[in-house]
């Protein structure tokens, strides 16, 4: 086998003698669904670096600015829709798919850094098509997508997380609050938003609060500086790990970004999939949409 192989019949090898398997996906799974992976040209939101209010310090600063990104993130996420990808992926979740295309493996967790719901509404998808397909062709009720293999590191867009008493809700109310879409309202063709003379200062007695005691609410994901809560349930699954399917990510982010890199000092095997190719030293390399070259190197199209 060659290094950086897009030998589809070489990588089905690989991945069928696996034991345990981990998908590392980052924004580019998402991509395809129309969610912005703010990164590289599409870093920018408004005015501002997206990056920059995925802090705790600037919603210490400006929790009326970083909520109205996180508004523009959910609305954005409520209008999207799993892609063959996450269908896919949410596939290999259930047992008898994972043991035709894997028939070695032991294990199989999908580990992703986005925040946005798909994977898990693509479980969810899979599974009622399971369920209509049982009214003429009985599923046993232990060949349902496994919710425990996926492990959303970052957090939950939807999650809502009071900032005094820790209360954490799921709320997928469109808009979370009249101010936010007001506010969005009156940006829609404004691009300097982050500049003084054009920024909405919400007061913060009109920003989302806690359904438990009615102060401020945060969004309950993994902000830069803060800690990952799934970190250690990861590391010992990135240690077991001996075939790491890299999905939408060019890696730049740690400690994802390293997850590739010491299953390979493992002795593993990596497949990247991605729409740009790595430097890293890995042995599969699929350049193209992940929607498309993922599942096509599976085996797995949408109506399979």
């Amino acid at each position: 086998m060659s290094l950086r192989s897009n030998n589809i019949a070489e990588f089905r090898a690989v991945l069928r003698a696996a034991n345990n398997i981990i998908v590392v996906a980052g924004a580019g799974l998402s991509a395809a669904s129309g969610i912005p992976t703010f990164r590289g040209s599409g870093g920018m939101w408004r005015s501002l670096d997206a990056i920059s209010l995925a802090t705790p310090e600037a919603f210490e600063a400006n929790p009326s600015l970083v909520w109205q990104f996180y508004h523009y993130r959910r609305e954005k996420a409520l209008q999207a829709n799993p892609n063959a990808a996450h269908i896919a992926l949410a596939k290999l979740m259930t047992p008898s798919v994972l043991s035709r295309v894997a028939p070695a493996a032991k294990s199989f967790h999908l580990i992703t850094q986005n925040v946005d719901g798909l994977s898990t509404r693509a479980l969810r998808m899979v599974h009622e098509s399971q369920t209509q397909a049982s009214v003429t062709s009985p599923v046993p009720e232990a060949d349902i997508p496994n919710p425990a293999s996926l492990i959303e590191m970052h957090g939950r867009l939807f999650d809502v997380r009071c900032t005094e008493c820790n209360h954490s809700v799921p709320d997928f109310t469109s808009p979370l609050c009249p101010a936010l879409k007001e506010a969005d309202d009156q940006h829609a063709n404004v691009i300097q938003a982050g500049h003084p003379e054009h920024e909405i200062n919400i007061p913060i007695e009109k920003l989302p609060r806690c359904t438990n005691c009615g102060s401020l609410t945060r969004p309950d994901v993994v902000w830069f500086g803060e800690e990952i809560p799934l970190l250690p349930q990861i590391d010992q699954l990135v240690d077991e790990a001996d075939l790491c399917l890299v999905v939408g990510t060019s890696s730049v982010v740690y400690p994802a970004a390293g997850f590739a890199s010491d299953v390979l000092s493992n002795g593993g095997s990596v497949a990247v999939f991605n729409v740009e190719p790595v430097e890293d030293d890995v042995q599969f390399m699929f350049v193209g949409g992940c929607e498309v070259e993922l599942p096509k190197a599976l085996g797995l199209s949408v109506d399979e």
